[in-house]
């Protein structure tokens, strides 16, 4: 059994990765860390862990961490695991960090979008990016993971199969996203804004050309594709409490129909467990993805505006966070895939 240890149990994203990891058949969860609750059991933080799991919360240490797990996940803000990684990893140990300290690769768009000091390059350089879909082949030898942002996972996984066969201008593109209200801070943080009253009956967008995803997204298009190009990214909060529906047009590069699209997704995803393409007539929906590691995407050719809708839904808690994290695990571990995520979503 693999020991593992959640640095930042008490989050909402924390929480999730303790729900998935006390019940997945080939770990021990032996370690958690909360700087504010202390000695507190994360049952007694969490009712709804009552009767499956009454591990305690410490202050994080380096040297306890590394005598009571061997791999760690970081469920921690922008700026806080990157403290700390260099450690574990000089001590053998494995780290996948749900922050954004290793998304990025080049450290003056880091300091441009997180207004904060990069990770150091040699940590940064060893980081493989958390998209199994995409790097699965790199993840197996990893032992520091950048696990993706939410907004990015529905994103990149939404258009990868378009940017990676060339079927579409990447200067085109146009993201426009929706979120619970989960993904929009965490537990300790949440602003008034973010409270009952004011989310309730509204819908609003945020972070109009500045959010932190942005680059994020950029950087794996790029890859993708091989044009470094701009993303018009623009994410909307609604009143839910989990879900990410990500809408995205861009213009084709060449002739394509539904059909034919659909079926370069269907062969793109062969091998992906967690990804269904819907077939011509289906479009995703929030609903069916809620508290499950899938991705639901949708593909639509309009001709009379000669550009491709994607449509893509993902839990923004479990495939944008705390479930992608246990699939990188797995890859990274051997472990079958499906592995402590082979769950339906919940409905209703």
């Amino acid at each position: 059994m693999l020991r593992v240890g959640v640095i930042g149990a008490r989050g909402y994203t924390g929480a999730e990765l303790v729900r998935l990891l006390c019940k997945h058949p080939d770990v021990e969860l032996t370690y958690l860390t909360s700087e504010s609750q202390q000695g507190i059991s994360i049952s007694a933080i969490y009712p709804s862990l009552r009767g499956h799991i009454d591990l305690a919360c410490e202050a994080f240490d380096v040297e306890t961490a590394c005598a009571k797990a061997d791999l760690f996940f970081y469920a921690l803000p922008a700026g806080e695991a990157m403290k700390s990684a260099g450690a574990l990893l000089a001590a053998g140990k494995r780290a996948i960090d749900l922050g954004a300290d290793f998304r990025l690769k080049d450290p003056e768009r880091y300091r441009q979008w997180y207004k904060g000091e990069p990770a150091p390059a040699e940590l940064v350089s060893a980081a493989v990016y958390g998209l199994p879909e995409l790097y699965r082949g790199q993840l197996r030898e990893a032992r520091l993971v950048a696990n993706p942002g939410c907004y990015p996972t529905s994103a990149i996984l939404g258009f990868a199969p378009l940017l990676a066969k060339g079927w579409i201008d990447p200067a085109s593109i146009i993201i426009d996203a929706k979120s619970g209200v989960s993904g929009a801070g965490g537990r300790s943080t949440m602003k008034p804004e973010y409270s009952f009253p004011h989310i309730n009956d509204n819908f609003r967008a945020y972070g109009l050309v500045t959010h932190q995803h942005t680059p994020e997204i950029e950087q794996e298009f790029a890859r993708l594709s091989g044009v470094n190009a701009p993303v018009q990214f623009t994410p909307h909060l609604v009143p839910m409490t989990r879900g990410i529906l990500m809408t995205g047009y861009a213009s084709l590069a060449r002739e394509a129909d539904t059909p034919g699209l659909l079926a370069e997704y269907e062969a793109f995803y062969a091998d992906a467990p967690f990804v269904q393409v819907l077939p011509e007539g289906t479009l995703p929906e929030t609903k069916y993805v809620v508290a499950s590691n899938q991705c639901h995407i949708g593909v639509r050719v309009d001709p009379r505006t000669r550009r491709v809708i994607v449509v893509c839904a993902i839990d923004n808690l479990m495939r944008g966070a705390a479930g992608q994290a246990v699939q990188n695990m797995n890859v990274m571990c051997g472990f079958p895939e499906r592995h402590g995520l082979d769950l339906p979503a919940l409905y209703p």
